[in-house]
């Protein structure tokens, strides 16, 4: 299978997962997206939810798929949250945010029973770090912020390069009105703790380290679906 035929066959997985009547949360991305477009075709089949957008874009995509939304305002509790990542490793450990929605994905993520990550294989990695790592900072002194963060990685052991995202020659923004800093680690060895110590930071709104929060990764590969389990609350 080609990398797109590879998303296509994790997104259709997913949707097997999918039962009447659940609550749930929608992820951002390119394979997101086809889960997405799979889940609004079986609503026209007659498939009962009510699901939560992780981003605009999404809920633009869901809007006109015909797809009933809900907020967490409304529906603080889901039962299932289907997403990307850039990158995951046999633990379920995550990188995400390329796509800038990092933020509301983990919000809505962690406000679900059950995470189930999509991606085709070249996501699928021994250790997490050759993405870049998205950190949304608040633009508020996002400079200051952006020497904490480079600390706080090297004494971590993380070094590299943390540059401000751009777009069009402007900085990026996201959804929330933030910025966002990619960390050039290449390699990260101590996910976990890296993860308490950007979230410590006082001007980091979050990062892209989403740590035990999926469950099941469904990974489209050449020669077939992998499938990789575990217990999200466990090492």
């Amino acid at each position: 299978m080609t990398p797109d035929e590879q998303k296509q066959a994790a997104a259709d997985a997913a949707l097997d997962h999918i039962e009447d009547g659940m609550l749930l949360g929608l992820g951002t991305g390119s394979t997101a997206a086809r889960f997405v477009d799979g889940l609004g075709r079986k609503i026209s089949a007659g498939l009962n939810v009510l699901c939560v957008p992780t981003s605009k874009a999404t809920e633009t995509q869901a809007s006109q798929l015909g797809i009933p939304l809900t907020t967490l305002a409304e529906t603080p509790e889901l039962d299932l949250t289907v997403d990307g990542a850039d990158e995951l490793d046999d633990k379920l450990s995550l990188i995400k945010g390329g796509g800038g929605a990092l933020l509301r994905e983990k919000i809505v993520a962690t406000s679900s029973k059950r995470m189930i990550v999509i991606a085709d294989a070249s996501k699928h990695v021994e250790t997490l770090g050759r993405f870049p790592l998205p950190v949304e900072v608040i633009p508020f002194g996002h400079g200051s912020t952006r020497l904490k963060i480079k600390a706080a990685s090297s004494a971590c052991g993380c070094q590299g390069d943390i540059v401000l995202r751009m777009r069009d020659g402007e900085p990026f923004v996201t959804d929330n009105a933030n910025l966002i800093y990619d960390c050039h680690f290449g390699r990260i060895e101590d996910a976990g703790t890296l993860a308490q110590v950007l979230s410590s930071i006082a001007g980091v709104a979050d990062h892209g380290l989403f740590i035990r929060t999926a469950d099941l990764a469904l990974i489209g590969r050449p020669g077939g679906l992998q499938t990789i389990k575990v217990d999200k609350w466990h090492e």
